[in-house]
């Protein structure tokens, strides 16, 4: 039988999707103000695999992906969820655009990029409070691997190498933390 123990710690990141690139700073200081300083940050990524944001958004939109230096429970991706919603809600509520930033929190494991959402598909697990979670990538043979239901964007090499480098900041973390140390 196999004994229950508690999950390491997970690393944290935020995506932001934006037609407004002027609002990138001001997210940024929201949530560093939450979830502390950053350790990692993606250049500006175009995103063109889909207009479905536009007609709420704007256009030319881009991504920016942001991780944080204090690890977290993974338990608590429900709740930052939820947090990430309303601050979405505080910048529409000053801005002539109905979805100014789009924030899309998760966290990465060593073998895993996980994504919350509040869609509900067969692939995705509940987490509670109108929350799931998807593994969106999987780490296998130094690489990380896609699946069918992976958003396009999260294919890219871009992403593939953001997420590498901060698999490589939190295996030291988890090294630097681990009862050996």
């Amino acid at each position: 039988m196999a004994r229950i123990r508690a999950p390491f710690p997970v690393k944290l990141f935020i995506g932001v999707l934006t037609a407004h690139q002027e609002l990138l700073e001001s997210v940024l200081e929201t949530l560093t103000g939450r979830y502390g300083p950053t350790d990692h940050q993606s250049g500006i990524i175009p995103f063109n695999f889909t207009d479905y944001y536009e007609s709420e958004m704007g256009s030319p939109l881009v991504k920016k992906l942001w991780s944080f230096g204090r690890l977290i429970e993974p338990d608590r991706l429900a709740e930052i969820k939820k947090e990430t919603n309303s601050i979405e809600d505080m910048f529409a509520a000053d801005s002539d655009t109905a979805r100014p930033v789009n924030l899309d929190p998760g966290y990465v494991t060593p073998a895993k990029v996980v994504l919350a959402t509040a869609k509900d598909f067969p692939h995705r697990i509940y987490l509670g409070e109108g929350v799931y979670a998807e593994v969106t990538l999987t780490y296998e043979s130094k690489e990380w691997h896609s699946h069918r239901w992976t958003y396009a964007d999260y294919k890219q090499d871009s992403y593939r190498e953001f997420f590498s480098k901060i698999r490589t900041i939190l295996l030291g973390q988890l090294k630097d933390n681990s009862p050996e140390s």
